[in-house]
């Protein structure tokens, strides 16, 4: 049976506004299935939108943080740019600077050859020289022995003419003393030993001995020597044993503590 013009737009508005009769309509045609799975479709479509749009915000949201790390790393690499540049002055400045300095060691290293050169060369000169004056050094050396070898032999032998005569001397002025005393001297030793004591003169009488030390330039320890001495006679000799010093230039000082000490001093 066909439709009238007025019918099939009725019927045509009936399915656009009425789901219910177009459902019915559908169901009719065997269309039910088909919509069920459209409006599957249309739901997984829908699910599939939504998980898309949110894996589109997810990788928006990693692209602006990739963005802005790029942007971070191109100003990094702009900075480190600025700093390849100065270190590539710095670079350039430090080589020309070691440039130098290997040319000014370079220069250095040829005065230190020149110098090292002329020290050896004077070391040479320098070496002969000590050798020429260590020689004369020695053979002086030998002379000087030599000299002072000749210098104790005469000393000894002053010494010993300058003891004997002042020995002498000694003897002559106490003998005269002992006489206006009314003493006779019954013994009398040049360089005579006591109990291991060495005595210039020792002059003995009855009942004295006199110990006398002969020094050219007595000081005040030989004053003290002379009064030991003087005790190891008495004690040996078991007499009154009196101290006597002489010599040629005896000081003050010296001269003031020897009497102080009862020495009796003779000065030629």
């Amino acid at each position: 049976m066909a439709l009238s013009a007025e019918e099939k737009r009725r019927f045509l508005r009936a399915l656009e506004e009425d789901e219910e009769f177009r459902l019915a309509v559908a169901g009719l045609l065997g269309l039910d299935e088909i919509l069920k799975e459209l409006r599957r479709l249309r739901e997984d479509f829908t699910t599939f939108v939504k998980a898309e749009e949110e894996r589109w915000r997810e990788n928006e949201k990693r692209w602006e943080e990739n963005w802005r790390r790029w942007e971070e790393n191109e100003r990094r690499w702009q900075e480190n740019e600025k700093r390849w540049e100065e270190n590539e002055k710095r670079w350039q400045e430090a080589y020309r600077r070691f440039e130098a300095i290997e040319e000014e060691l370079r220069r250095l290293r040829e005065d230190f050859t020149t110098f090292v050169k002329m020290e050896e060369e004077r070391w040479r000169e320098n070496n002969k020289r000590w050798e020429e004056n260590w020689k004369r050094w020695e053979e002086n050396n030998k002379r000087w022995e030599e000299a002072n070898r000749r210098f104790s032999r005469i000393e000894e032998t002053l010494g010993a003419l300058s003891e004997s005569f002042y020995s002498w001397r000694v003897w002559e002025d106490l003998k005269e003393e002992l006489r206006a005393r009314g003493e006779e001297a019954v013994r009398r030793v040049r360089n005579a030993k006591v109990d291991d004591v060495d005595v210039d003169l020792l002059v003995e009488t009855g009942n004295r001995a006199y110990v006398v030390e002969i020094k050219i330039r007595p000081r005040v320890e030989d004053v003290g020597a002379l009064l030991a001495k003087a005790e190891v006679v008495a004690a040996r000799l078991g007499k009154e044993a009196v101290p006597v010093l002489a010599g040629a230039w005896i000081g003050d000082d010296v001269e003031k503590y020897a009497r102080s000490k009862g020495v009796s001093v003779y000065s030629y």
